[in-house]
Order: C-alpha cells, then structure tokens, then sequence
C-alpha cells in the first residue's frame, strides 16, 4: 500500500509562485511513477504534470507547461511541484497520485485511470 502526503499549498498572488511536495511512504524497492493532478467542484480531475520513476521522462499538460516543473527525489521518497507564474486558472486542490511501476519501465502517464494511489490534498489558491 502506498500512502501519499502532499504539503506546500496555500495563497498566492498572480504571477507568484508555490512548491509542492509529495512524499511516499513505500518499500525501498517499490518503484513509482508519480503525477500531479488539479481538482476543481463539478469537475473531472484534470491532469498537470507527471514524472517517471528515475526523473528522465516528464510531461505537462498545454497550461502548465513552461511555468511548472515536476521533479523528484527518490531518496527522500519525494515528488515535488515548482509552480511559477501562477494564474487565478491554477486555483484548485493538488492531487498527488502514483502508481507501481517494474523495473523495465521507465514511462510517464497523463491518464488518470492509471494511478491507483492517490493523497488528501493541497489547496492552491491564486488571487487576482
């Protein structure tokens, strides 16, 4: 079972910036592919940014990308989340999510149905 615990949310300004933290409490031998998603009331969990379990491979969805940056240390068990350039858009509750990868896979995944290991929470709320 993994259990994921986000920190780092809270209030910012317009062209600020927050950073995120996700630490996973697994195994040492369990690798993770890990991601971020964003919640918003009435609406689907939209994807932000994910990462491979050695880092190498990322992506982002179009309305993050070039302000957001998603990486990771596996050493401290910990995704993190660097959000600059925040816009009154990015508001909403984070989600980290994870899931089990072997050690022949190396990949990302921007779909939501794969990650079967999720976290409370960090609300971001970005004022105008």
């Amino acid at each position: 079972q993994v259990q994921l615990v986000e920190s780092g949310g809270g209030l910012a300004q317009v062209g600020g910036s927050l950073r995120l933290s996700c630490v996973a409490s697994v195994r040492t031998s369990t690798r993770l592919a890990m991601a971020w998603f964003r919640q918003v009331p009435g609406k689907e969990h939209k994807f932000v940014a994910a990462i491979s379990w050695s880092g190498g491979s990322t992506d982002y969805s179009d309305s993050v990308r070039g302000r957001f940056t998603i990486s990771r240390d596996n050493r401290k068990n910990t995704a993190y989340l660097q959000m600059n350039n925040l816009k009154p858009e990015d508001t909403g509750v984070y989600l980290c999510a994870a899931y089990v990868v072997d050690y022949s896979s190396d990949y990302t995944s921007n779909i939501l149905s794969d990650y079967d290991s999720w976290g409370q929470g960090t609300q971001v709320t970005v004022s105008s």
